[in-house]
């Protein structure tokens, strides 16, 4: 089998189905692909709507929400493409979207991990489609709105690139796990996302696993999809949500950075990620 298209959903009917009408709707006449649709116990009754409108889909449902790494994997261990498309069931993909992407990762073998060009619900460009491993420098750049002011800076603009053409391919350090097409092959080589990540981070994590193991990440704007951002998930304004956000900025940190900063730029960064967590918190209620 060519492809395999995992999709969380986790209460999220309208969005899900209307995702998968875009992937059945899309130009794979010539492709052997599969969709797998992991529900973190939804009670929404999505899961009957994907039932009785997509019958061929496969649907895995899970008895409590095990967060959006835990669920891709389990749809990834049950997947039997050759190449596996992480794709959220709050985006919309267009016709030759899927079919351009397997084209374009199947002749180059070096290529680890592939990202198409998001765009918002507004048309505008997802600046996290493109991006840099978050570092303290950039993170602070990005924190203080530095990348927007100055965007065709290549100091103050890494963390999201801003000074690179967005209708260019490129080679980057992060795509979005948004829309993530990955060969079975460097799966089976880096293994799969980190569970301890509940969610946000896990795609970074994945990127910079991928990109160690010496594959390049590609960011490919020649194809599209749209994103209704933040639609998905366990809620906009649940606590829970932001707490992950800021949680795996730690997560991240520690996993690949102890060691390579001093003692007080670790101890800046975690303090820092402690207050804007809680600004956030309270901003919330």
């Amino acid at each position: 089998m060519d492809l395999s298209i995992i999709i969380v959903n986790y209460k999220t009917e309208e969005l899900t189905t209307n995702c998968l009408s875009s992937v059945y709707e899309s130009h794979l006449q010539e492709v052997d692909f599969e969709v797998i649709v992991v529900d973190n116990a939804s009670c929404d009754g999505s899961i009957e709507a994907v039932e009785r409108k997509f019958p061929q889909v496969s649907i895995i449902k899970n008895k409590e929400n095990l967060g959006f790494s835990k669920a891709n994997n389990i749809g990834i261990h049950k997947a039997k493409g050759d190449y596996i498309l992480l794709l959220n069931s709050d985006t919309i993909v267009e016709p030759n979207t899927l079919k351009k992407s397997l084209y374009f990762i199947k002749t180059r073998p070096q290529v680890g991990a592939l990202g198409c060009k998001v765009l918002l619900e507004n048309g505008q460009l997802d600046a996290a489609c493109k991006r840099s491993f978050p570092t303290p420098a950039n993170g602070l750049y990005h924190s203080f709105k530095l990348d927007k002011r100055f965007p065709k800076s290549q100091r103050f603009g890494e963390y999201n690139l801003t000074f690179v053409n967005p209708d260019k391919i490129c080679s980057v350090d992060c795509v979005m796990g948004a829309f993530m097409l990955v060969p079975r092959s460097v799966i089976d080589r880096v293994g799969l996302l980190d569970e301890d990540y509940f969610m946000y981070g896990e795609d970074i994590d994945w990127c910079y696993r991928i990109k160690q193991a010496g594959y390049q990440i590609i960011y490919y704007p020649e194809v599209r999809i749209f994103h209704y951002k933040k639609a998905s998930g366990i809620g906009k304004r649940n606590p829970k949500v932001i707490e992950a956000f800021y949680d795996s900025m730690i997560i991240f940190y520690n996993k690949h950075y102890q060691g390579k900063y001093s003692k007080v730029t670790t101890g800046t960064v975690f303090l820092g990620t402690k207050i804007m967590k809680k600004i956030a918190l309270a901003k919330n209620r």
